[in-house]
């Protein structure tokens, strides 16, 4: 399975970048990982209404760009559908058997996602009802995605 991750921003600090490459090479015996990323857009500390839509048009614009168009496409949303790690396991299961073998995970910068990007999407998950930074989101779906693996194979991970 090839699986890619699309975001806007970089990881900046190192223990985020460490803790995304340890699950990378974790899921390297399941799935081939990427991951994407496209530049924050620049917004004003107090920005108006118009300015944060026109800002996340733009983020939404490359990070459309950067999905190969045979993918399925998973979105990372605060108000997507919640699943539980079985579920998310089950998940990339059904869909490796129905001929699903690449998947893209968006996850949008600080101030969310266009609706242009939400539409895109096949589904919208979410994995919380809480609020988390961008970046640590990315660990957590790194962390997720190995232990969906775990599950799948009928291996002890969690407890």
């Amino acid at each position: 399975m090839e699986i890619t991750i699309a975001a806007v921003g970089r990881l900046k600090e190192t223990y985020w970048r460490e803790g995304v490459a340890e699950y990378q090479k974790r899921l390297r015996p399941f799935a081939t990982v990427k991951i994407l990323e496209t530049l924050e857009e620049k917004m004003p500390v107090s920005p108006s209404p118009a300015q944060k839509e026109q800002c996340l048009a733009r983020e939404g614009e490359r990070l459309i760009k950067l999905v190969p168009p045979e993918s399925y496409r998973l979105l990372l949303d605060v108000k997507g559908r919640e699943l539980s790690s079985e579920e998310l396991a089950k998940k990339i299961a059904d869909l490796l058997l129905t001929g699903q073998s690449r998947l893209i995970f968006i996850i949008g910068g600080p101030f969310g996602l266009s609706p242009k990007v939400r539409e895109f999407a096949h589904e919208r998950l979410s994995f919380s009802r809480l609020t988390f930074p961008h970046q640590m989101m990315r660990l957590i779906l790194m962390e997720q995605l190995y232990r969906a693996y775990k599950i799948n194979r009928g291996e002890k991970y969690h407890w």
